[in-house]
């Protein structure tokens, strides 16, 4: 079945795939677990170079590496399954991480603060306080309602014209504080109005595509 394995790393690292050469601290793959359980889930493959060479396990060290980090740095504790393969007389190790259910997952850093992580592309990117309160409202079990305001008529006028805004900008063409901004943002989002961009240079917001058609 080493085919298998072989046919997942010629896809190279993505949004639900990541490779180590080997594990050295729990805290930083304590990162990828959390990134993965709060996204998609996930595939963490140890003993895979970054360039898709196999070089294998070094020792049984690494499982207890990866077992620790769940246990120990990662809030609620984030659940794996493991799988070991023989690929050309190397070891290597497939931790499946599934989407929880339990989001967000937080990941504590080696200043001793808890933070949460998502899986965007094929990086561990670190989430808002706007994500956190969009999966937050997500969860509640009342609904979501809003009031079509000159404010919110302004940002979706604005979206159509210039494709995204970033929260700092909507607060200054909007005149509003920074607390209002974000709650509309949240409500349109939960609403599939609105969606949130994030990358590593930053965070903007655009139409959805199914608001687009409308």
């Amino acid at each position: 079945m080493s085919s298998f394995i072989k046919k997942l790393i010629a896809e190279g690292e993505h949004q639900q795939l990541d490779f180590k050469f080997s594990i050295t601290d729990s805290r930083k793959i304590a990162k990828s677990l959390g990134a993965f359980s709060n996204t998609e889930g996930g595939r963490l493959l140890v003993g895979v170079k970054d360039n898709g060479i196999i070089a294998g396990v070094r020792s049984e060290e690494e499982f207890y590496m990866v077992e620790a980090a769940a246990q120990m740095y990662t809030s609620p504790e984030v659940k794996f399954d493991i799988h070991e393969w023989k690929v050309d007389g190397k070891k290597v190790l497939e931790f499946i991480i599934p989407k929880s259910k339990e989001k967000p997952h937080y990941v504590k850093d080696h200043n001793g603060i808890w933070l949460v992580y998502i899986r965007v592309n094929d990086q561990n990117l670190l989430a808002n306080k706007t994500l956190l309160k969009v999966w937050k409202r997500k969860e509640s079990k009342t609904g979501t309602y809003i009031k079509y305001t000159y404010t919110e008529k302004l940002l979706l006028n604005h979206l159509e014209a210039y494709n995204t805004i970033k929260l700092s900008e909507f607060c200054l063409i909007a005149d509003i504080s920074r607390y209002r901004a974000e709650t509309i943002l949240v409500n349109l989002i939960v609403l599939d109005i609105i969606e949130m961009v994030l990358t590593e240079k930053g965070t903007w917001y655009q139409l959805t595509k199914e608001f687009k058609d409308i």
